[in-house]
């Protein structure tokens, strides 16, 4: 992981190959399906199925199958490159995915980056994204501007099309980006959708898009591995009452070793 660790630093992302096994990434898939149609209910359902098609959020939620996913990144390699990376503690903010539709782009497709403001060398947040299919070209690979994780101003779309790199990778791979970078992703031209999740970690004093504990139950977070714990946010969670305060430094909400 050297190499990639170093990658992230200097262009500020990374493409980790052959992270996940074909066998395990057809379970994911076929939760995939089923997770999107779920929560293309509720986008209908809340109004905001023009804007949101193509996108999927908050899956931990909709199958038990990605917190398997969670626990095969904390038992990989990645795990200490992204501690290396925090330099310490991290938790998960938000766990999403998307599908490159043909010719029907989401607002994923617009120059962005994934934090709202210039964070500059502090490393508030990372995204993983994991390739659910082959990524090429002619499917939309995701554009990234190398370096352009040290700029605070977003680039004019010529400069970023003429020099942006393509995040070109098989099914199985991670691509590892700072949330500082500037990327969009690709015009899908092929007639098959192209299938990723994207999962944002951050430092674990930020509040993340979903109270993950408290969605998948505190009874049975207590149940996971003490390092899925961790990455779900529980040991950063917020009292609510003077007995949840007063605690032990071990049994606080927010515990010592949360940077």
């Amino acid at each position: 992981m050297e190499k990639y660790t170093a990658d992230l630093g200097v262009d500020g992302f990374s493409i980790v190959p052959n992270v996940f096994s074909h066998s395990f990434l057809e379970k994911i898939n076929e939760a995939f399906e089923k997770s999107y149609l779920v929560c293309r209910a509720a986008q209908v359902k809340n109004g905001v199925a023009e804007i949101t098609d193509g996108t999927l959020h908050h899956l931990l939620v909709t199958d038990p199958i990605y917190l398997e996913l969670l626990q095969q990144i904390i038992d990989s390699p990645l795990y200490p490159a992204m501690e290396s990376f925090f330099n310490g503690k991290f938790v998960l903010n938000t766990f999403g995915g998307v599908k490159n539709l043909k010719s029907k782009p989401s607002y994923v497709a617009n120059i962005h980056r994934d934090i709202r403001f210039f964070s500059g060398d502090f490393p508030l947040m990372m995204q993983l994204l994991i390739m659910l299919d082959d990524f090429t070209i002619e499917n939309g690979a995701t554009f990234l501007l190398g370096g352009s994780h040290q700029a605070d101003a977003k680039p004019g779309e010529t400069d970023f099309y003429q020099k942006a790199s393509r995040a070109i990778g098989k099914r199985g791979d991670v691509l590892l980006f700072n949330s500082n970078l500037w990327h969009a992703a690709g015009i899908n031209t092929t007639d098959t959708e192209r299938r990723a999740l994207t999962i944002n970690f951050t430092k674990p004093f930020m509040k993340p898009q979903l109270d993950y504990c408290r969605a998948l139950g505190y009874d049975f977070v207590e149940t996971l591995p003490t390092e899925l714990q961790q990455v779900l946010g529980y040991f950063a969670r917020v009292p609510s009452n003077l007995d949840e305060w007063y605690r032990k430094p071990e049994e606080r909400f927010y515990r010592p070793n949360q940077s």
